[in-house]
């Protein structure tokens, strides 16, 4: 166990549940590869409200739409049991290096959005996934707006100054100040 704290930690994945007998875990990521479970070597499973347990990372190897994780200490059914539905915590600061004009959704969240006429148009709430470009839901009281974020529309990034600048293109959105 590890005295960890949540502010620093970014959920990554779940325990679905024990894989055969040697104490592997079958797991549901966040993202689409196993990497942000071996990025820092270890995680942290929490169990119940209260305890993260520090565990480091053997192997994980895709199986069928999850994961299969190995970790250091769990070598039997019933020690993988203990975990069965914990979730599953990787520290900030062990995430791998993103490319420029990479972010990771927790650095985006939050955010507040203008155009680039310096029009405030509200804060990043939420982030769709789709099949070619994520869409960022920005909503000011009960207006919400929906951005592709694609290089046209998406023209700068502050995370410094939690802010996003946009443009409109070519009539996509249709903002009005009221």
């Amino acid at each position: 166990m590890s005295e960890v704290s949540p502010e620093n930690l970014l959920l990554v994945g779940k325990v679905i549940r024990p894989h055969g007998l040697r104490g592997l875990l079958r797991i549901w990521s966040c993202s689409q590869s196993g990497e942000s479970f071996l990025s820092g070597g270890t995680i942290f499973l929490k169990a119940d409200p209260e305890v993260f347990h520090q565990l480091k990372v053997i192997s994980v190897a895709p199986h069928k739409n999850i994961f299969l994780m190995e970790l250091e200490g769990l070598n039997s059914l019933e020690e993988a049991e203990k975990f069965r539905g914990s979730e599953i915590f990787v520290r900030k600061a062990d995430l791998a290096k993103k490319e420029n004009n990479e972010y990771f959704w927790f650095e985006l969240i939050g955010l507040k959005v203008f155009l680039d006429t310096n029009l405030y148009l509200g804060t990043l709430k939420e982030i769709i996934e789709t099949g070619s470009n994520d869409i960022y839901v920005v909503r000011k009281g009960k207006r919400e707006l929906l951005v592709p974020a694609i290089h046209e529309v998406v023209k700068e990034i502050d995370l410094e100054n939690k802010k996003m600048i946009i443009t409109e293109m070519g009539g996509l959105f249709s903002i009005n100040e009221g």
